[in-house]
């Protein structure tokens, strides 16, 4: 893909809102916050007012991307938190994608804030204005700048892989967890690589929009990061998932494939997270 055309053949989503097949299915009651158990001792990181947001304020900007924030129950705002940015399907908005992933409970109570972004047109412009979401949140939540992840479903998956690519905002993406997104081979390879980063591949072996472009994404991720090849090893609690070999330690590349369609979330909430932050203490 180049960096100065976004392809509209990776950003099929974009051409098929009208008929709703990239769309997401609704959800009931929003995912509640979880209090983290913070470190007895840390470094105060952030002592500026704008990061001590009470939880009450409005969480949704009024410029042209719109977004709201979750954060642990108990937040801290002189603790460095990591950032989990998450961008939704075509047609959905912050609060759909939220109820959609239920990503907020097993992300706050491990530290995470998260900023659940509604969707945004699929151009370059539009793509580089959702990753202008990042510095806005970095500007009011006190937010460790080294641990910044993104998370999508179709589009969402789209933006955020587009955004841990391109030059002008790769230094701002540290990890990316990736359902359903519209990459193949040929369009990774035009985008190029970049330092190595951990990268989570979820895919529907029943997606008919994007047929086993996952499973490309991650081959393709895997060579970049500088892996071996698919573990033959299935993890028997995950046995839909298969890691890469010899790849970098703070640079996993996983890829999981579902028995699901275009359209379903594959639910590893708990495995996102924490594949993205890592076996290690930060």
């Amino acid at each position: 893909m180049s960096t100065e055309h976004m392809r509209v053949s990776t950003m099929a989503c974009a051409a098929v809102i009208m008929l709703g097949a990239c769309g997401v299915g609704g959800g009931n009651a929003e995912d509640g916050v979880k209090p983290y158990k913070y470190p007895a001792r840390h470094v105060v990181a952030c002592q500026d007012s704008r990061r001590a947001r009470s939880l009450s304020e409005p969480q949704l900007p009024s410029g042209p991307v719109r977004y709201r924030v979750k954060a642990p129950a108990n937040y801290d705002p002189s603790f460095a938190h990591p950032l989990l940015v998450v961008f939704s399907a075509a047609g959905a908005d912050a609060g759909r994608t939220e109820r959609y992933t239920h990503l907020t409970p097993a992300a706050t109570e491990q530290g995470f804030v998260v900023a659940y972004v509604d969707h945004h047109t699929m151009s370059k412009n539009g793509i580089l204005a959702l990753g202008r979401v990042v510095r806005d949140v970095e500007g009011q939540w006190c937010i460790d700048r080294g641990r910044v992840f993104m998370a999508g479903h179709s589009d969402g998956g789209t933006a955020a892989t587009a955004l841990a690519l391109l030059p002008e905002t790769r230094a701002d993406v540290h990890g990316i967890a990736v359902s359903a997104a519209g990459f193949r081979t040929e369009d990774l390879e035009q985008l190029g690589c970049r330092d190595p980063i951990p990268v989570m591949v979820m895919h529907g072996v029943n997606d008919k929009l994007f047929p086993g472009w996952g499973e490309q994404a991650a081959k393709w991720w895997a060579s970049c990061n500088g892996c071996g090849q698919q573990s033959g090893f299935k993890d028997p609690a995950r046995p839909e998932c298969r890691a890469y070999e010899r790849c970098p330690s703070r640079a996993p590349v996983l890829y999981c494939e579902l028995p699901t369609a275009h359209n379903n979330w594959p639910g590893l909430h708990s495995r996102m997270v924490g594949f993205l932050l890592g076996p290690e203490p930060h």
